[in-house]
């Protein structure tokens, strides 16, 4: 039966349906289903409501993450200056609130509707650290690059220490200069010698921070010393320079000496003995020791010598000696004795040539030898008149006249020049120098003379020497040209320093003739071994030559004759 419903009598029963003119069974059928269909439906969106609480939450999350606020502003600031920190959340719905946050707690806030956001600052020591910005929208909040502020304090109040301190050092210490400052951060340092800048350092002076060493110290390190602290930031620097120092580096004394003179008061004696040093630095002690015994000390605090008065007794030997002390040496003089011995005995002049290499007279020296005393005062005289001669007993050379000086104390006279003005009667006297009322002993006079005949010729070693009946001697010496004073006497003049003896020239005109008869033997032998050379091998490379011996020739020539 149900196979042969037609459609049009489906659609009747769908009237009757809606007009209620249905059986109670059809109705029931009808209600079920449409709960049932509820049902399923209200299953489903309970199945979704986690589904988009996730996509509410995804929403909210990718609204927060989108915000990508920027923070620009200074990584180095003075202490005490005014800088600005801008933050901007590009792409960001209005109103934005921006936080500035510093080490992860909040710095500043501000509610912004135009943006950028600027967070004006004064720096102060406790504004260092690390710096965020919060940009906060309805959609979400998100967090700004980091920029970390370093707040640079200027330097203030510096100076200038050292080690040791004061600097003062001996040469060949270590002294180290420090550049302290009292108020200042990221510094840097300049070191000034003398107000000029120290560009380079050595292995004797370099800079390392704050501190300039000097290794080994030289009396070039002395002098004044300053320092230049500064802070930057971007372009624009703070200095602060310190006072100058003075470097002090004292030179080690060197072996101290003895030099003494005499003088007499009535029947007493009395001798001014002087400890000096050539080199060093002042204060030193010296302290006089007369026989192995200590007399007296005295501290040179301006130079480095000191005078002792010692009574001392005619004909009677110290020994005196000299000993220096300083902060860190002590040394001691060699001994000298200082004796007291009148003037007195004989007295003669004694005559010396000294000679150039091209054999030509230098100079001639005359020294006045006094048999006995040990403080002669001399006094030289060319035909009976006194050289004016004027000189301290003390001094050690004085050029006077032209072609004179004097050496030895006066007790050399040395002719530069020998020429008619200068030839005649020599003669020296002597007393004792510190007594003026004292006696003279004289020498006998010596003819000094020139002759043609040694003008350009080395006269024999010995001196040609005649006693007229006056028993004075005559003495022949040839010109010699004048020669500048420097060059021919020093202070401890010595002939065999600046000139050739006699004998020395002997001795090189023998070594050179020697060596001329050795260079012709030797040449003569190496052409006659050159000739036997050459002989032999003209021989060799003609066979058919008759070579004839020299006997042959030689008894040919006899049997001619």
């Amino acid at each position: 039966m149900k196979a042969n419903i037609q459609p049009n009598m489906l659609s009747t029963c769908n009237t009757c349906v809606t007009s209620s003119t249905f059986t109670p069974t059809h109705t029931y059928t009808h209600t079920d289903t449409h709960s049932r269909a509820r049902g399923m439906k209200n299953l489903q969106v309970l199945n979704l409501l986690p589904i988009l609480a996730l996509v509410n939450l995804f929403i909210k999350i990718s609204g927060s993450v989108s915000l990508h606020p920027e923070l620009t502003g200074p990584d180095k600031a003075f202490l005490g200056s005014k800088v600005a920190f801008q933050c901007i959340a590009p792409n960001s719905s209005l109103p934005v609130t921006y936080k500035l946050m510093k080490d992860g707690l909040t710095f500043a806030r501000v509610v912004q509707v135009d943006q950028p956001a600027l967070f004006f600052l004064k720096v102060a020591a406790t504004f260092e650290g690390l710096y965020r910005c919060e940009a906060k929208t309805r959609e979400g909040t998100g967090l700004s690059n980091s920029i970390r502020l370093s707040v640079v304090i200027p330097p203030s109040f510096t100076s200038v220490t050292s080690e040791p301190s004061p600097p003062v050092a001996f040469e060949g210490s270590r002294i180290v200069l420090i550049c302290d400052v009292k108020n200042g951060s990221h510094l840097s340092y300049m070191w000034f010698f003398n107000k000029e800048k120290i560009k380079s350092s050595t292995s004797l002076l370099h800079s390392t921070g704050n501190r300039l060493v000097m290794e080994n110290v030289t009396p070039q390190h002395a002098g004044y010393y300053y320092c230049m602290a500064w802070s930057s930031v971007e372009d624009k620097s703070r200095f602060s320079s310190s006072t100058e120092v003075n470097v002090e580096v004292k030179i080690h004394v060197s072996t101290p000496r003895i030099s003494f003179s005499i003088s007499k008061e009535g029947a007493s004696y009395h001798a001014n003995v002087t400890c000096w040093s050539s080199r060093g630095t002042p204060p030193v002690n010296f302290t006089l020791l007369v026989d192995d015994k200590e007399m007296t000390s005295v501290t040179a605090t301006e130079s480095l010598a000191a005078t002792f008065p010692v009574t001392i007794k005619p004909d009677l030997k110290n020994t005196t000696q000299c000993r220096v002390k300083t902060e860190v040496q002590e040394l001691m003089s060699e001994p000298v004795t200082l004796e007291v011995v009148p003037v007195g005995g004989d007295v003669k002049v004694e005559v010396e040539h000294l000679y150039r290499a091209d054999s030509k007279l230098a100079t001639t020296r005359l020294s006045c030898k006094v048999s006995r005393g040990t403080f002669p005062y001399v006094s030289w005289l060319l035909n009976d008149s006194v050289l004016p001669l004027t000189t301290h007993v003390d001094s050690c050379v004085q050029p006077v006249l032209p072609h004179y000086a004097l050496v030895d104390h006066r007790q050399t006279l040395i002719l530069n020049k020998l020429g008619p003005e200068e030839s005649g009667y020599y003669r020296c006297k002597a007393r004792d120098s510190y007594d003026d009322s004292g006696a003279w002993v004289e020498s006998a006079a010596i003819l000094v003379q020139v002759t043609d005949k040694l003008l350009n010729s080395m006269p024999r070693p010995t001196t040609s020497t005649e006693t007229p009946p006056s028993k004075k001697h005559i003495l022949y010496i040839q010109m010699s040209y004048q020669l500048p004073l420097q060059c021919i006497m020093s202070c401890s003049f010595s002939s065999t320093e600046v000139f050739m003896s006699t004998i020395e020239v002997i001795t090189i005109i023998f070594c050179c003739t020697l060596l001329l008869i050795l260079a012709v033997v030797v040449a003569f032998g190496y052409r006659m071994l050159h000739r036997e050379q050459a002989h032999a091998h003209f021989a060799t490379t003609n066979p058919s030559l008759n070579i004839i011996p020299l006997s042959a020739l030689t008894s040919r020539s006899g049997g001619r004759q």
